[in-house]
Protein backbone atom coordinates (compact mmCIF):
# COMPACT_ATOMS: atom_id res chain seq x y z
CA UNK A 1 0.00 0.00 0.00
CA UNK A 2 1.56 3.16 -0.76
CA UNK A 3 1.55 6.45 1.48
CA UNK A 4 -0.64 9.28 0.41
CA UNK A 5 -0.13 12.60 2.50
CA UNK A 6 -3.41 14.51 3.51
CA UNK A 7 -4.24 17.40 0.49
CA UNK A 8 -4.55 19.70 3.42
CA UNK A 9 -1.15 19.09 5.01
CA UNK A 10 -0.06 18.93 1.31
CA UNK A 11 -1.16 22.63 0.63
CA UNK A 12 0.24 23.57 3.66
CA UNK A 13 3.37 23.07 2.74
CA UNK A 14 4.19 20.25 5.04
CA UNK A 15 5.44 16.41 4.51
CA UNK A 16 3.52 13.33 5.86
CA UNK A 17 5.97 10.53 6.55
CA UNK A 18 5.83 6.94 5.73
CA UNK A 19 6.89 4.16 7.64
CA UNK A 20 9.51 2.46 5.60
CA UNK A 21 7.59 -1.04 4.24
CA UNK A 22 9.60 -4.59 5.47
CA UNK A 23 11.61 -6.28 3.29
CA UNK A 24 10.14 -8.91 1.61
CA UNK A 25 12.10 -12.14 2.84
CA UNK A 26 10.56 -14.53 0.54
CA UNK A 27 13.08 -16.64 -1.95
CA UNK A 28 13.52 -15.07 -5.23
CA UNK A 29 16.00 -15.16 -8.47
CA UNK A 30 17.62 -11.90 -8.35
CA UNK A 31 18.87 -9.04 -7.25
CA UNK A 32 20.06 -5.54 -8.61
CA UNK A 33 22.70 -3.28 -7.69
CA UNK A 34 23.19 0.16 -8.84
CA UNK A 35 26.95 1.79 -8.34
CA UNK A 36 29.19 4.22 -10.11
CA UNK A 37 32.33 1.64 -10.24
CA UNK A 38 32.65 1.42 -13.85
CA UNK A 39 36.95 2.42 -14.05
CA UNK A 40 39.28 -0.97 -14.71
CA UNK A 41 39.90 -0.77 -10.82
CA UNK A 42 36.61 -0.54 -9.50
CA UNK A 43 35.17 -2.75 -11.92
CA UNK A 44 37.23 -5.24 -10.56
CA UNK A 45 36.77 -5.10 -7.03
CA UNK A 46 32.72 -4.85 -7.54
CA UNK A 47 33.19 -8.39 -9.45
CA UNK A 48 35.43 -9.47 -6.82
CA UNK A 49 32.43 -9.06 -4.04
CA UNK A 50 29.94 -10.01 -6.67
CA UNK A 51 31.54 -13.53 -7.95
CA UNK A 52 31.98 -14.54 -3.73
CA UNK A 53 27.92 -13.95 -3.28
CA UNK A 54 27.38 -15.73 -6.65
CA UNK A 55 29.84 -18.48 -5.38
CA UNK A 56 27.40 -18.88 -2.56
CA UNK A 57 23.97 -18.18 -4.27
CA UNK A 58 24.37 -19.85 -8.15
CA UNK A 59 20.72 -19.34 -8.26
CA UNK A 60 20.52 -15.87 -7.92
CA UNK A 61 20.81 -13.49 -10.83
CA UNK A 62 22.71 -10.22 -10.17
CA UNK A 63 21.86 -7.19 -11.67
CA UNK A 64 24.69 -4.87 -12.22
CA UNK A 65 22.99 -1.20 -13.01
CA UNK A 66 26.14 0.37 -13.16
CA UNK A 67 26.09 4.07 -14.17
CA UNK A 68 29.09 5.59 -16.14
CA UNK A 69 30.76 8.58 -15.90
CA UNK A 70 30.97 11.91 -13.53
CA UNK A 71 32.27 9.60 -10.40
CA UNK A 72 28.92 8.72 -9.13
CA UNK A 73 27.22 12.25 -9.86
CA UNK A 74 25.33 10.37 -13.08
CA UNK A 75 24.41 7.37 -10.93
CA UNK A 76 23.12 9.78 -8.24
CA UNK A 77 21.13 11.08 -10.92
CA UNK A 78 19.74 7.78 -12.22
CA UNK A 79 18.87 6.43 -9.05
CA UNK A 80 17.17 9.73 -8.01
CA UNK A 81 14.91 9.21 -10.67
CA UNK A 82 14.11 5.24 -9.98
CA UNK A 83 13.51 6.53 -6.23
CA UNK A 84 11.01 9.25 -7.55
CA UNK A 85 9.45 6.87 -10.02
CA UNK A 86 8.83 3.97 -7.00
CA UNK A 87 11.54 1.85 -9.13
CA UNK A 88 14.52 1.52 -6.56
CA UNK A 89 17.33 -0.75 -6.96
CA UNK A 90 17.69 -3.10 -4.43
CA UNK A 91 20.85 -2.52 -3.40
CA UNK A 92 23.15 0.81 -4.22
CA UNK A 93 25.77 2.81 -3.38
CA UNK A 94 26.12 5.96 -1.22
CA UNK A 95 28.54 7.13 1.49
CA UNK A 96 27.94 6.17 5.27
CA UNK A 97 27.24 9.35 7.74
CA UNK A 98 24.98 12.32 6.81
CA UNK A 99 24.09 11.18 2.81
CA UNK A 100 23.01 6.97 4.76
CA UNK A 101 21.33 9.17 7.67
CA UNK A 102 19.23 11.60 5.42
CA UNK A 103 18.05 7.94 3.44
CA UNK A 104 17.05 6.97 6.67
CA UNK A 105 15.05 9.72 7.40
CA UNK A 106 13.45 10.08 3.89
CA UNK A 107 12.56 5.80 5.12
CA UNK A 108 14.31 5.20 1.63
CA UNK A 109 16.72 2.00 3.16
CA UNK A 110 16.14 -0.55 5.00
CA UNK A 111 17.01 -1.97 8.66
CA UNK A 112 19.96 -4.04 7.27
CA UNK A 113 21.23 -5.53 10.72
CA UNK A 114 20.40 -9.13 9.46
CA UNK A 115 23.48 -9.03 7.43
CA UNK A 116 25.72 -8.71 10.68
CA UNK A 117 26.63 -11.24 13.52
CA UNK A 118 27.80 -9.80 16.53
CA UNK A 119 31.39 -10.32 16.18
CA UNK A 120 31.30 -8.38 12.76
CA UNK A 121 29.74 -5.29 14.64
CA UNK A 122 32.33 -5.84 17.36
CA UNK A 123 35.47 -5.80 14.88
CA UNK A 124 34.65 -2.44 13.17
CA UNK A 125 35.80 0.67 14.90
CA UNK A 126 33.15 2.67 16.80
CA UNK A 127 32.73 5.51 14.70
CA UNK A 128 31.83 3.46 11.93
CA UNK A 129 29.26 1.55 13.69
CA UNK A 130 27.64 5.20 14.66
CA UNK A 131 28.43 6.25 11.09
CA UNK A 132 26.05 3.71 9.90
CA UNK A 133 23.67 3.68 12.26
CA UNK A 134 20.08 5.36 11.67
CA UNK A 135 17.37 5.56 14.01
CA UNK A 136 18.87 2.82 16.12
CA UNK A 137 19.34 0.47 13.48
CA UNK A 138 22.61 -0.46 11.21
CA UNK A 139 21.72 0.65 7.36
CA UNK A 140 24.44 -0.17 5.34
CA UNK A 141 27.25 -2.05 5.10
CA UNK A 142 30.74 -0.40 3.97
CA UNK A 143 33.26 -2.17 1.56
CA UNK A 144 36.12 -0.65 3.19
CA UNK A 145 37.88 3.30 4.00
CA UNK A 146 39.78 5.11 1.56
CA UNK A 147 42.36 7.65 2.57
CA UNK A 148 41.12 10.73 1.24
CA UNK A 149 44.29 13.13 1.75
CA UNK A 150 46.91 11.41 0.20
CA UNK A 151 49.39 12.97 -2.50
CA UNK A 152 50.86 11.06 -5.16
CA UNK A 153 54.32 11.24 -7.34
CA UNK A 154 56.42 10.17 -10.27
CA UNK A 155 59.69 9.62 -9.16
CA UNK A 156 61.43 9.63 -12.27
CA UNK A 157 59.48 13.26 -13.55
CA UNK A 158 60.78 14.92 -9.96
CA UNK A 159 64.35 13.62 -10.70
CA UNK A 160 64.57 14.79 -13.69
CA UNK A 161 63.82 18.14 -12.68
CA UNK A 162 65.83 17.91 -9.77
CA UNK A 163 63.03 17.65 -7.13
CA UNK A 164 63.81 14.86 -4.40
CA UNK A 165 60.78 12.62 -4.05
CA UNK A 166 59.06 13.40 -0.88
CA UNK A 167 59.12 11.55 2.43
CA UNK A 168 58.01 11.64 6.21
CA UNK A 169 57.43 14.72 7.46
CA UNK A 170 57.10 16.25 3.67
CA UNK A 171 55.94 20.07 4.22
CA UNK A 172 53.83 22.10 2.24
CA UNK A 173 56.04 24.36 1.90
CA UNK A 174 58.53 22.02 0.37
CA UNK A 175 55.26 20.98 -1.63
CA UNK A 176 54.70 24.17 -3.62
CA UNK A 177 58.67 25.02 -3.71
CA UNK A 178 58.62 21.69 -5.62
CA UNK A 179 55.79 22.73 -8.09
CA UNK A 180 57.48 26.03 -8.53
CA UNK A 181 60.82 23.93 -9.88
CA UNK A 182 58.63 21.38 -11.57
CA UNK A 183 57.11 24.63 -13.88
CA UNK A 184 60.39 25.81 -14.16
CA UNK A 185 61.36 22.56 -16.13
CA UNK A 186 58.64 23.10 -18.55
CA UNK A 187 56.83 19.74 -16.83
CA UNK A 188 53.29 19.40 -15.80
CA UNK A 189 53.73 19.81 -11.86
CA UNK A 190 50.16 18.84 -10.77
CA UNK A 191 47.82 16.44 -12.08
CA UNK A 192 43.78 17.00 -11.93
CA UNK A 193 41.19 15.21 -13.09
CA UNK A 194 38.50 18.64 -12.93
CA UNK A 195 35.92 17.08 -15.11
CA UNK A 196 35.44 14.85 -11.99
CA UNK A 197 33.89 17.81 -9.68
CA UNK A 198 35.42 15.62 -6.48
CA UNK A 199 38.44 15.94 -7.43
CA UNK A 200 39.22 19.82 -6.94
CA UNK A 201 37.32 19.59 -3.97
CA UNK A 202 39.73 16.57 -2.04
CA UNK A 203 42.30 19.31 -3.07
CA UNK A 204 40.61 21.60 -0.68
CA UNK A 205 39.44 19.34 1.35
CA UNK A 206 43.55 18.11 1.85
CA UNK A 207 45.03 21.73 1.99
CA UNK A 208 42.16 22.44 5.04
CA UNK A 209 43.02 19.80 7.02
CA UNK A 210 46.50 20.86 6.78
CA UNK A 211 45.55 24.31 8.29
CA UNK A 212 43.13 23.91 10.73
CA UNK A 213 44.33 20.33 11.79
CA UNK A 214 41.92 17.78 13.62
CA UNK A 215 40.30 20.11 16.35
CA UNK A 216 39.69 22.75 13.42
CA UNK A 217 37.09 19.28 11.49
CA UNK A 218 35.40 19.25 14.62
CA UNK A 219 34.50 23.35 14.47
CA UNK A 220 33.41 22.10 10.87
CA UNK A 221 31.77 19.04 11.68
CA UNK A 222 29.82 21.01 14.38
CA UNK A 223 28.96 24.05 11.82
CA UNK A 224 31.08 26.17 14.01
CA UNK A 225 34.03 27.41 11.41
CA UNK A 226 34.46 30.49 10.48
CA UNK A 227 34.53 30.10 6.48
CA UNK A 228 35.18 34.01 6.01
CA UNK A 229 37.90 33.99 9.32
CA UNK A 230 41.77 33.58 8.41
CA UNK A 231 41.92 30.31 8.01
CA UNK A 232 39.71 29.69 5.64
CA UNK A 233 41.01 32.16 3.34
CA UNK A 234 44.46 31.21 3.54
CA UNK A 235 43.79 27.66 2.69
CA UNK A 236 41.93 28.98 -0.49
CA UNK A 237 45.21 31.07 -0.87
CA UNK A 238 47.24 27.85 -1.26
CA UNK A 239 44.50 25.90 -3.33
CA UNK A 240 44.81 29.11 -5.49
CA UNK A 241 48.12 28.12 -6.29
CA UNK A 242 47.99 24.81 -6.62
CA UNK A 243 45.23 25.59 -9.76
CA UNK A 244 47.70 27.29 -11.14
CA UNK A 245 50.21 24.42 -11.07
CA UNK A 246 47.70 22.27 -12.31
CA UNK A 247 48.26 20.76 -16.22
CA UNK A 248 46.50 22.84 -19.24
CA UNK A 249 43.47 19.98 -19.68
CA UNK A 250 42.92 20.05 -15.98
CA UNK A 251 39.13 21.02 -16.50
CA UNK A 252 38.49 18.58 -18.91
CA UNK A 253 40.68 15.43 -17.11
CA UNK A 254 38.51 12.63 -15.43
CA UNK A 255 40.35 11.76 -12.32
CA UNK A 256 41.27 8.28 -14.10
CA UNK A 257 43.33 9.58 -16.90
CA UNK A 258 44.77 11.79 -14.55
CA UNK A 259 45.85 9.01 -13.09
CA UNK A 260 47.72 7.34 -16.21
CA UNK A 261 49.01 10.94 -17.08
CA UNK A 262 50.94 10.62 -13.53
CA UNK A 263 51.70 7.10 -14.57
CA UNK A 264 52.87 7.90 -17.96
CA UNK A 265 55.03 10.94 -16.56
CA UNK A 266 53.03 13.52 -18.12
CA UNK A 267 53.03 15.58 -14.41
CA UNK A 268 55.25 15.27 -11.19
CA UNK A 269 52.31 15.06 -8.64
CA UNK A 270 48.75 14.03 -8.41
CA UNK A 271 46.91 14.93 -5.17
CA UNK A 272 43.31 12.44 -4.61
CA UNK A 273 42.25 10.01 -2.45
CA UNK A 274 43.72 6.34 -2.68
CA UNK A 275 40.92 5.27 -5.11
CA UNK A 276 44.23 6.21 -7.56
CA UNK A 277 46.01 3.60 -6.36
CA UNK A 278 43.93 0.79 -7.07
CA UNK A 279 44.13 2.68 -10.76
CA UNK A 280 47.73 2.79 -10.73
CA UNK A 281 47.48 -0.92 -9.80
CA UNK A 282 45.16 -2.04 -12.97
CA UNK A 283 47.44 0.72 -15.71
CA UNK A 284 50.27 -1.46 -14.32
CA UNK A 285 52.47 1.49 -12.49
CA UNK A 286 55.56 0.80 -11.39
CA UNK A 287 54.67 1.15 -7.40
CA UNK A 288 57.02 2.22 -5.07
CA UNK A 289 60.25 2.58 -7.50
CA UNK A 290 58.46 4.25 -9.83
CA UNK A 291 55.19 5.96 -8.23
CA UNK A 292 55.22 6.34 -4.72
CA UNK A 293 52.76 8.72 -2.44
CA UNK A 294 52.98 10.39 0.82
CA UNK A 295 49.87 11.66 3.14
CA UNK A 296 49.42 15.20 1.94
CA UNK A 297 51.48 17.72 3.54
CA UNK A 298 50.78 18.61 7.38
CA UNK A 299 48.41 15.59 7.44
CA UNK A 300 50.65 12.70 8.53
CA UNK A 301 48.80 11.37 11.09
CA UNK A 302 45.44 11.86 9.92
CA UNK A 303 43.23 9.56 7.72
CA UNK A 304 40.34 11.49 6.31
CA UNK A 305 37.92 8.33 5.49
CA UNK A 306 36.12 7.66 2.17
CA UNK A 307 33.91 4.94 2.56
CA UNK A 308 31.90 3.35 0.24
CA UNK A 309 28.88 2.37 1.84
CA UNK A 310 25.83 0.13 0.24
CA UNK A 311 22.26 0.23 1.51
CA UNK A 312 19.09 -2.07 0.73
CA UNK A 313 15.49 -0.40 -0.50
CA UNK A 314 12.89 -0.15 2.16
CA UNK A 315 10.24 -2.51 0.87
CA UNK A 316 12.63 -4.18 -1.31
CA UNK A 317 10.90 -7.62 -3.06
CA UNK A 318 14.01 -9.03 -3.26
CA UNK A 319 15.21 -8.40 0.46
CA UNK A 320 16.34 -11.58 1.49
CA UNK A 321 18.68 -11.70 -1.64
CA UNK A 322 19.83 -8.11 -0.85
CA UNK A 323 20.78 -8.92 2.88
CA UNK A 324 22.65 -11.85 1.98
CA UNK A 325 24.54 -9.38 -0.74
CA UNK A 326 25.55 -7.02 1.98
CA UNK A 327 26.63 -10.23 4.32
CA UNK A 328 28.78 -11.44 1.60
CA UNK A 329 30.88 -8.41 1.89
CA UNK A 330 30.43 -8.16 5.59
CA UNK A 331 31.22 -11.64 6.42
CA UNK A 332 33.75 -13.31 3.89
CA UNK A 333 37.38 -12.29 4.75
CA UNK A 334 38.76 -13.43 1.37
CA UNK A 335 35.88 -11.23 -0.41
CA UNK A 336 36.80 -8.25 1.63
CA UNK A 337 40.66 -8.39 1.14
CA UNK A 338 39.90 -9.45 -2.50
CA UNK A 339 37.59 -6.61 -3.31
CA UNK A 340 40.50 -4.32 -1.44
CA UNK A 341 43.49 -5.37 -3.10
CA UNK A 342 41.69 -4.69 -6.52
CA UNK A 343 39.91 -1.31 -5.08
CA UNK A 344 42.87 0.42 -3.26
CA UNK A 345 41.03 0.79 -0.22
CA UNK A 346 42.04 -0.46 3.06
CA UNK A 347 39.12 -3.61 5.36
CA UNK A 348 37.51 -1.73 7.78
CA UNK A 349 37.47 -5.14 9.85
CA UNK A 350 40.03 -5.22 12.60
CA UNK A 351 40.39 -8.58 12.70
CA UNK A 352 41.71 -9.63 9.46
CA UNK A 353 45.28 -10.85 8.35
CA UNK A 354 45.99 -8.07 6.18
CA UNK A 355 49.72 -9.35 5.24
CA UNK A 356 48.57 -10.15 1.57
CA UNK A 357 47.84 -6.63 0.86
CA UNK A 358 49.73 -4.50 -0.12
CA UNK A 359 53.08 -2.14 1.47
CA UNK A 360 50.88 1.25 1.10
CA UNK A 361 47.94 -0.67 1.93
CA UNK A 362 49.63 -2.19 5.44
CA UNK A 363 50.95 1.02 5.96
CA UNK A 364 47.31 2.57 5.48
CA UNK A 365 46.10 0.37 7.74
CA UNK A 366 47.97 1.00 10.33
CA UNK A 367 47.33 5.05 10.16
CA UNK A 368 43.28 4.15 10.18
CA UNK A 369 44.05 2.14 13.15
CA UNK A 370 46.12 4.55 15.71
CA UNK A 371 45.86 7.76 13.77
CA UNK A 372 42.77 10.38 13.72
CA UNK A 373 40.02 9.21 11.66
CA UNK A 374 38.20 12.16 10.29
CA UNK A 375 35.17 11.95 8.26
CA UNK A 376 34.86 13.43 4.79
CA UNK A 377 33.01 16.71 3.92
CA UNK A 378 33.92 15.98 0.28
CA UNK A 379 31.53 13.25 0.20
CA UNK A 380 28.99 13.64 2.09
CA UNK A 381 29.60 12.09 5.15
CA UNK A 382 30.61 14.81 7.86
CA UNK A 383 27.89 16.91 6.68
CA UNK A 384 24.44 16.99 4.91
CA UNK A 385 24.35 16.04 0.97
CA UNK A 386 22.61 19.47 0.70
CA UNK A 387 25.46 21.50 2.55
CA UNK A 388 27.85 19.14 0.86
CA UNK A 389 26.56 20.38 -2.57
CA UNK A 390 27.17 23.86 -1.50
CA UNK A 391 30.68 23.08 -1.02
CA UNK A 392 30.93 21.79 -4.31
CA UNK A 393 29.01 24.51 -5.84
CA UNK A 394 31.45 27.06 -3.62
CA UNK A 395 34.78 25.03 -5.59
CA UNK A 396 33.71 24.95 -8.40
CA UNK A 397 33.11 28.73 -8.40
CA UNK A 398 36.53 29.69 -7.03
CA UNK A 399 38.45 27.70 -9.42
CA UNK A 400 37.13 30.53 -11.49
CA UNK A 401 37.38 33.51 -10.38
CA UNK A 402 39.62 32.80 -7.04
CA UNK A 403 37.26 35.20 -4.74
CA UNK A 404 37.19 34.00 -1.63
CA UNK A 405 34.28 36.22 -0.17
CA UNK A 406 32.09 34.84 -3.18
CA UNK A 407 33.45 30.88 -1.90
CA UNK A 408 31.85 32.10 1.60
CA UNK A 409 29.00 33.39 0.36
CA UNK A 410 27.76 30.02 -1.75
CA UNK A 411 28.19 28.24 1.85
CA UNK A 412 25.86 30.79 3.51
CA UNK A 413 23.50 30.63 0.52
CA UNK A 414 23.22 27.40 1.24
CA UNK A 415 23.27 27.26 5.04
CA UNK A 416 20.28 30.34 4.85
CA UNK A 417 18.26 28.21 2.68
CA UNK A 418 17.88 25.30 5.73
CA UNK A 419 21.06 23.67 4.44
CA UNK A 420 23.15 23.74 6.65
CA UNK A 421 24.71 20.51 8.30
CA UNK A 422 22.76 18.11 10.10
CA UNK A 423 23.38 17.38 13.98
Amino acid sequence: MRCRALVGLLLAGLLTACAAPALSMEPTDRVEVLSWWTSESEHAALTTWIDAYRAAHPDVAVIDAGVAGGSGSNAQVVLAGRLQSGDPPDVWQTFLGSSLRQYAEQHRIADVSAAYRPEDVAALPPAVVDALTADGALRGVATGAHRSNMLWFNTGVLQQAGVAPPGAGYTERQFLADLARLKAAGTAPLCLGGQDRFTSAELLEDVLLARVGSEGWAAIAADRFDWRGPDARAALGVFGTLLDHTQPAAATTTWSRAVATLAEGGCGFFAMNDSAYGELRAVGADLGAGIGGVAYPGTDGDFIAVIDTFVVAAGSPNGRNAIDLLATIQQNPDALLGFSAHKGSVPLRTDLDLSGLSPYQQQAAQVLRSGTLLMSVVHGEVMSPAFQQGFYDAVADFTVHRDPRAFADTLQFAVSRDLAPQR
